[in-house]
């Protein structure tokens, strides 16, 4: 039990275990009966389950699992960019690389909604030479990842310019959430916002419906949208809280049919099961300052569907 770099509440407890490439999984553990397993491939969240032990993240029957490629499921961490455009791999290096686990990572001041008592592990990403060709900034990005007692997730970025020059990137978790049937979700909190849509070539729209549903491909960047976001499942009667910080944007996607085919890595039925809803700063690119710092905060509660209106005020 003596991992010195994860963090435990007494009442916790996790185990370090090897997936089939050999790469460290931290497996986070609360009385309750949730956990939180993250990889140190891409410091990505692959698997959320609650007190019942039900996957609430979704996770392809056809991931591939093997580096440098980034698993397709759970959430990926998007950075230094978000998309494909210039010389980085699409959605930026940070989901390809092996992260460190850190020990002693500087303080964090946070003020979680989700009480106290919590397993929490940090991580560390600072670049690679190959990183520097494509990218050349020097950055320390430290990732806090914690399971809450009641089961909820927080995830909470830092990224520090160590450079002698600003640099800029934007930013997502690529968060895939597992849902009983597409058709049958809807989102409540991005209406009559403004939207970038990437199937019209990022064309500025805005949301006429009272909540955004699904019949088709969707991929689209809400901008300036609210602190709270919520993802209602009718079949499981489960919704899903999305609380932001320092994330202006929120990213909708489903690849429905035709898309799914093509993609190598989903099967072809299983957008029905997904819908990828991100906390994201997009539009306007993040500019550091030299030892300027960056906070972006992430944290994911899954309710009944009957309670969600309590925690949309």
């Amino acid at each position: 039990m003596g991992h010195p770099a994860v963090n435990l509440d007494k009442n916790s407890d996790f185990e370090v275990v090897k997936d089939w490439n050999g790469i460290d999984q931290i497996v986070l553990k609360v009385p309750s009966g949730a956990s939180v397993r993250v990889s140190l491939h891409g410091g990505q969240v692959v698997s959320w389950r609650n007190e019942k032990g039900e996957e609430l993240l979704f996770t392809s029957s056809k991931a591939i699992f093997k580096p440098p490629k980034a698993m397709r499921g759970g959430i990926p961490i998007c950075f230094p960019q978000f998309g494909n455009c210039g010389s980085l791999e699409q959605h930026g290096f940070a989901r390809n690389r092996i992260w460190s686990i850190e020990n002693d990572p500087p303080p964090l001041n946070t003020n979680s909604k989700f009480g106290s008592g919590k397993a929490t592990i940090n991580l560390l990403l600072k670049p690679t030479d190959d990183n520097l060709k494509s990218w050349p900034h020097c950055f320390e990005f430290r990732l806090r990842i914690c399971l809450f007692m009641d089961g909820h997730l927080s995830m909470t970025s830092r990224v520090r310019n160590v450079n002698g020059k600003p640099f800029s990137f934007s930013f997502a978790y690529h968060t895939y959430l597992s849902v009983s049937d597409i058709s049958e979700v809807r989102i409540e909190g991005l209406e009559t916002l403004d939207y970038l849509d990437n199937l019209s070539q990022r064309e500025r729209f805005t949301e006429q419906g009272d909540a955004i549903t699904f019949e088709s491909e969707v991929d689209r960047v809400y901008v300036g949208s609210p602190t709270v976001i919520a993802v209602l499942d009718h079949e499981k009667k489960r919704t899903f809280l999305i609380r932001k910080e320092g994330l202006p944007d929120t990213v909708v996607w489903n690849p429905w049919e035709k898309k799914s085919r093509s993609m190598l890595d989903l099967g072809d039925e299983e957008y029905k099961q997904m819908l990828c809803v991100d906390a994201a700063a997009i539009e306007k690119p993040i500019t550091l300052k030299p030892n300027e710092e960056w906070t972006g905060r992430l944290e994911l509660s899954s309710v009944l569907s009957t309670c969600c209106h309590d925690h949309l005020d």
